[in-house]
């Protein structure tokens, strides 16, 4: 069920992902390659190999790693479903504003916090900042807090 943890972002202060869909030709990977399955490889007895998947499901959960520390956090790539039909493919893509900055967030805001959702915001807002500065070349800054774009607006 961890492959599902993302869900609970839909009940949560962050905005509600969009869900994005796609009907054609195979095209999506799930994540890094398109849709396959392994078999027994008849010239390699002992020995599988990868075939394009015919027909079937694939369910990708929220794709991320852990950089320099237990809160590091990095995406990767977004939840999808993808169903496979012979050579079409229809996904459904989990997609949310600012997408690095919001499942980044997410993932410290769900694993790494307690309290209220309010307290459990102010405390992400404090140890895992998403603010940024840029610097122009007339020598003015830009300021960001990603937080404006990602909470809901009671959140922010």
């Amino acid at each position: 069920m961890k492959r599902f943890e993302y869900l609970k972002v839909f009940n949560s202060p962050f905005k509600r992902p969009k869900l994005k869909w796609y009907i054609g030709e195979i095209a999506i990977g799930t994540p890094y390659f398109y849709p396959r399955k392994t078999v027994k490889d008849p010239d390699k007895p002992g020995w599988l190999k990868f075939v394009p998947k015919k027909i079937g499901f694939d369910f990708v959960g929220l794709g991320y790693k852990i950089k320099w520390s237990s809160t590091d956090y990095r995406f990767e790539w977004a939840p999808l479903i993808s169903f496979v039909f012979f050579k079409w493919q229809i996904a459904v893509i989990v997609t949310a504003p600012e997408q690095s900055q919001y499942w980044e967030a997410w993932l410290f805001y769900n694993r790494d916090t307690k309290g209220t959702p309010k307290e459990r915001i102010e405390q992400c807002k404090e140890e895992f900042s998403l603010t940024y500065i840029s610097h122009k070349k007339d020598g003015t800054k830009n300021v960001i807090d990603y937080y404006d774009l990602i909470l809901k607006d009671k959140y922010k």
